[in-house]
């Protein structure tokens, strides 16, 4: 899955998410935002922002 975080443009590490499914709560590890995932499609995940990071 590939996932770019809507924060700071990097990809996310979906690595640590493999089970990852739409409401799931993960978190970038580049700026450390927590995101919600909205839709996974094609192996796109798209995500909303839900906490502002560390």
């Amino acid at each position: 899955m590939k996932c770019v975080c809507p924060e700071c443009k990097n990809d996310v590490d979906m690595s640590a998410y493999p089970t990852a499914a739409v409401g799931h709560v993960i978190e970038c590890n580049t700026c450390g935002i927590v995101l919600e995932v909205r839709k996974i499609e094609n192996g796109v995940v798209e995500t909303e922002i839900v906490d502002e990071g560390k």
